[in-house]
């Protein structure tokens, strides 16, 4: 569906996603691949185009949550190697194999049921191990109370028929925390995941790949490259260690003033009157509010950005608009854009204020808001996901 109307609009540079990449590659060095985190529709950025530029970078792999997400790559043209790193039942297995999908394997059970399924439908489905070496999620569980009997069953999922076991990996708790409880439970983490590659290579079985480290990893433990790293948000210039490499952020989530009004003083603003003013006011009524993704716990604490300096959210967020306070800013106009977060306007610091992480605050830009991708800092396309 297209769009003409100038409301709300999250513009995607797609030149910092290109810095980011080279940057995260010199970090890692050149002997480990490249595998772009691309599920939730890229963190909220727009799946299909980010992953086209990773792919025109040299990117080797991708990495998405479910079948439709890959689906939607494939429809969109994406040859790269896709992982599916989301739970998915083996009635799907038809379709893993007709998108050309890697699919994590996280159980002996989970495995038997994709063998099953590729044997009937008489292909061989490409599969990637997961250890649970203390995320505590998804994987064959790699503590000491767990390793002997995981062995044992990775080792019996390598004999089935059907399967091609390409890779192996695991994720990291807190690989992006400083304190040294959670640098000594990465470690530990890492050297499970050594010591299981280790005793399945004992017993004949290896990888052609080996990952592990996400965005966390790739900033503090590069030396946990291995032969493949798997960067997430960090990949968008976000997150609190994207300044440790120099990162910029891709997405600047835009909108602007709908109208300016004058208040007197001890007029209360938005609903449950939760902001009163001090003094003779300015208001300016923004197009953006949570059904936009400004999450409503955001009231009476953001702020957005202007030329001429920032300007304070004022009252409740409401579903389609927000009010901000203009009266130390006369230079602002109706018509006037503002940066709601981006490159003047840190996700993060919205993120903190919002009790939660910065994925959040750009997974939750809606799909009425529309994606327009720069280059040269000129549009090359826009897209809007709602139903024309």
């Amino acid at each position: 569906m297209e769009s003409t109307l100038r409301r709300t609009w999250a513009e995607i540079d797609l030149d910092a996603l290109a810095h980011n990449y080279r940057a995260l590659r010199k970090q890692m060095g050149p002997k480990s691949r490249f595998l772009g985190v691309v599920k939730a529709d890229a963190y909220g950025h727009g799946a299909v185009q980010v992953a086209r530029v990773l792919e025109e970078l040299g990117a080797e792999y991708l990495a998405i949550s479910n079948i439709d997400e890959a689906r939607e790559l494939r429809l969109g043209g994406i040859g790269l190697p896709i992982l599916q790193l989301g739970l998915t039942p083996a009635d799907q297995t038809e379709r893993i194999l007709e998108n050309r999908v890697t699919q994590a394997v996280w159980s002996e059970s989970a495995a038997q049921g994709f063998s099953q399924e590729a044997i009937r439908l008489g292909g061989r489905m490409k599969a990637h191990i997961k250890l649970d070496t203390g995320m505590s999620r998804l994987g064959f569980q790699c503590d000491e109370d767990h390793f002997a009997a995981s062995l044992e069953a990775i080792c019996r999922v390598a004999a089935l028929p059907g399967l091609e076991l390409e890779g192996v990996f695991t994720h990291f708790a807190v690989s992006d925390e400083e304190k040294e409880e959670s640098r000594a439970y990465t470690a530990l983490q890492h050297q499970r995941f050594d010591a299981m590659v280790a005793a399945l290579a004992e017993r004949g079985i290896t990888f052609p790949i080996c990952h592990c480290a996400n965005s966390g990893a790739t900033v503090s433990y590069p030396q946990f490259a291995h032969d493949m790293f798997r960067p997430g948000i960090i990949t968008y210039g976000i997150g609190d260690q994207a300044g440790e490499l120099g990162l910029r952020p891709v997405m600047t989530l835009k909108t602007t003033v709908g109208c300016i009004k004058d208040f007197a003083p001890d007029t209360t603003i938005s609903y449950g009157r939760t902001f009163r003013t001090s003094r003779p006011s300015r208001v300016g009524v923004l197009p953006i509010g949570y059904a936009d993704g400004l999450h409503r716990s955001l009231s009476n604490q953001w702020r957005v950005w202007t030329p001429y300096g920032t300007a304070p959210i004022v009252g409740r967020i409401c579903m389609d608009m927000c009010m901000i306070d203009l009266t130390d800013l006369p230079q602002v106009g109706e018509g006037d854009e503002v940066e709601v977060y981006g490159v003047h306007n840190s996700v993060n610091d919205a993120a903190h204020l919002a009790g939660t992480i910065s994925y959040e605050l750009t997974c939750a830009v809606s799909k009425r808001v529309p994606r327009i991708y720069l280059r040269d800092g000129r549009e090359t396309y826009r897209e809007l996901l709602l139903r024309g």
